[in-house]
């Protein structure tokens, strides 16, 4: 079969290791064209990364006839925007999480994904990955007892960097938004129910904009969470899930590549494992083919990130601080 061609719109730094790098390792996949708001800047774009070709506006790319999917890797506020924009346009999205501005949003862009035919994915690129199974299997064997606790954190540092567009409020900006939607997608991904938000509190970096955030929730059965995220400390990523009779902890829960490890330890003892080093990026790419190719079910599809987003919109309200809103110019 041809290769599935791929659409980047916007020349994000985000693309490269996300889209661009595994799709180059992917036989079945290509990125075929970029678009800017300035032609010049997708032209150099196209020209660094090996992309064919290059389009002056987002609309341009979308009507092109040699492009099958999008991905959307623009800053969160857009990502509602030209989600629907490429459906409207009969291309299957791949778009960067978080997948709207708010849960209302999500909504909206939900139905329309729904009624479409076409393959609608959220990139939480670690879903796809041995590490998220592995402890999922962990959990539903048993061997940590019954789950009281998960804790999980996910940080790096810009407070340098004010003009960064992950600071924008119009732009949808915020630690939770960036970072913080990783431990809390996580926390869905255990196999322990739907958490629901019991305190959230914030550190603002600007009025509006959270630097760093601290969500706390509870599951159906009684176990409690910790979703901890920063863009204003040292890097880190780590979650620990901890049970009756034992404690699971993951160094590098979202960027396995970086290195990865588990410590189990239980009243039988300790023990040390690892899964494979290939990018998470590269499994996410290959669920996306898979859902277009054989209809194969993503867990991240649009449906989902709706309940993603509430999660999101309860933790801000909680901590009171303001919904994201989504940019429309």
């Amino acid at each position: 079969m041809a290769s599935l061609r791929i659409g980047v719109l916007g020349a994000a730094d985000i693309a490269p290791r996300a889209l661009i790098a595994p799709a180059r390792d992917n036989p079945d996949t290509v990125v075929a064209a970029v678009a800017a708001r300035d032609l010049s800047r997708a032209r150099s774009y196209a020209h660094e990364h090996g992309i064919p070709t290059a389009f002056g506006s987002y609309d341009d790319l979308l009507a092109s006839d040699d492009v099958d999917a999008i991905y959307v890797p623009t800053p969160n506020g857009l990502h509602g925007r030209w989600t629907r924009a490429a459906i409207a346009a009969g291309k299957h999205v791949l778009c960067e999480k978080p997948f709207a501005a708010n849960a209302d949003e999500a909504r909206e862009v939900a139905a329309v994904a729904a009624g479409s035919g076409l393959v609608v994915m959220e990139a939480f690129h670690n879903l796809y990955h041995p590490v998220t199974r592995f402890m999922q299997d962990v959990i539903s064997s048993g061997e940590l007892g019954s789950i009281r606790s998960v804790e999980s954190d996910f940080a790096f540092s810009i407070p340098d960097q004010p003009d960064n567009v992950r600071w924008s409020l119009a732009l949808a900006g915020g630690a939770l938004m960036d970072v913080g939607c990783y431990p809390l997608r996580l926390m869905r991904a255990l196999g322990l129910g739907e958490p629901r938000v019991l305190s959230a509190s914030a550190t603002e970096f600007a009025p509006g904009v959270d630097g760093s955030m601290v969500v706390s929730v509870q599951f159906p059965g009684g176990a409690t969470g910790t979703a901890s995220s920063s863009m204003m400390r040292e890097a880190h990523m780590s979650a620990t899930i901890t049970g009756e009779r034992g404690t699971l902890v993951s160094t590098h829960p979202f960027l396995p590549h970086e290195g990865n490890e588990f410590t189990v330890t239980t009243t039988e003892g300790a023990r040390v494992e690892k899964v494979t080093n290939e990018t998470t990026y590269a499994y996410q790419l290959r669920a996306f083919v898979a859902a277009i190719r054989d209809g194969s079910p993503v867990v991240s599809d649009a449906q989902d990130a709706v309940a993603t987003m509430s999660l999101i919109d309860d933790a801000y309200r909680t901590a009171g601080m303001p919904l994201r809103q989504p940019r429309l110019d």
